[in-house]
């Protein structure tokens, strides 16, 4: 299997269980803490992760043209999409809101395919599709006297649109440290959304669930995101997106596990829409002749048919390893994704 395609399905869990399990830590306590507490955990523990692995604190190495990049998906992913979420939670069940999570990679493609100009085909088109109308049965209010029946799945809906904006401009920065631009975010939308709900009247949970909800965060959003920004390195956003809309099947397993709630014939016929869409996403396969043009840049990688370069200092030989080196203008055709070597226009 292809790392790249590890890293997003391994991110597509731990983000997957990290639903249910925090519409139960948040059956307590205001939704906008709990979302300013899972992004802290996250910053806490990728923080320790990057102190521990550099033995030191270095800086960051992120371009002064990248930083609007970051800022923009932490404003997004971290701190609108959370609230969205976690206020959505409350008014939906978490199995359906599980599922409705799939959305996020349609709105990912999308915006991938129309405005950042990434490759999309009708396979991936044909994928959409099928996500699409798995997520309008969901949210079809089917009690009308429920008089909120569209607010919560039009709030994780919502929820799926930034975090869509947050992929697409997290893949502006892909090749940079993944632990800092994953820490960086936990840090900055945790503080934000604490402070937030601070304002609004909310009080911090107790130790016995801050713990369990600071651990949940490093794992479910933190070591998640690291893992899915390895992914958008190597398969860029739409595949990257169409890998993790994986993760709602997990999440809505562990609500009807966990949470015993009822499942009912249109969540059965809502998971066969979306679970044939991410089939259809899984089949994709894309090749042709293409051009690449001169590109300096850094990141880990080992000397394969697009790393042959010279190096500056003394090699020992180790690979995978990092340092700045230069691509020249190539011309060839082979089976690819549009990773952040082959982002080229067709």
């Amino acid at each position: 299997m292809n790392l790249s395609i590890f890293f997003a399905l391994a991110a597509a869990a731990l983000f997957g269980a990290s639903t249910p399990l925090a519409k139960l830590l948040g059956a307590t306590f205001s939704p906008v803490m709990l979302a300013g507490l899972l992004y802290l955990g996250s910053g806490i523990g990728l923080t320790l992760c990057r102190l521990i692995r550099d033995r030191q604190w270095r800086p960051s190495g992120l371009k002064a043209s990248e930083w609007p990049w970051l800022i923009g998906a932490i404003v997004f992913g971290g701190i609108l999409g959370p609230v969205a979420l976690m206020v959505g939670l409350t008014l939906t069940p978490a199995s359906t809101a599980s599922l409705m999570l799939n959305l996020e990679a349609v709105l990912t493609a999308l915006l991938a395919w129309l405005v950042f100009k990434e490759n999309a085909d009708r396979r991936i088109v044909a994928g959409m599709l099928a996500i699409v109308a798995g997520g309008v049965v969901l949210a079809w209010p089917h009690d009308s006297t429920q008089a909120l029946g569209w607010t919560g799945p039009l709030l994780v809906a919502l929820a799926c649109a930034c975090w869509a904006i947050d992929n697409n401009l997290t893949r502006k920065v892909s090749a940079s440290d993944a632990l800092f631009i994953a820490g960086t975010k936990g840090w900055v939308s945790g503080a934000v959304n604490c402070s937030l709900a601070v304002f609004l009247g909310a009080r911090l949970p107790d130790a016995a669930t801050l713990g369990p909800a600071l651990l949940l965060g490093f794992l479910g959003y933190g070591v998640s995101l690291v893992l899915f920004v390895l992914a958008l390195r190597g398969l860029g956003t739409a595949r990257t997106g169409a890998y993790f809309s994986t993760a709602p099947f997990l999440g809505a397993a562990l609500s009807i596990l966990l949470l015993g709630e009822p499942v009912s014939w249109t969540f059965w016929l809502a998971a066969v829409l979306m679970g044939a869409g991410v089939w259809i996403h899984l089949r994709e396969h894309h090749a042709h002749e293409h051009q690449h043009d001169p590109l300096h840049h850094e990141h880990r990688h080992v000397h394969d048919e697009h790393h042959q370069h010279e190096h500056a200092d003394e090699w020992d030989g180790t690979e995978p390893h990092s340092h700045p080196h230069q691509h020249a203008a190539l011309r060839h055709s082979h089976a690819h994704f549009p990773d952040i070597h082959h982002r080229h226009r067709h």
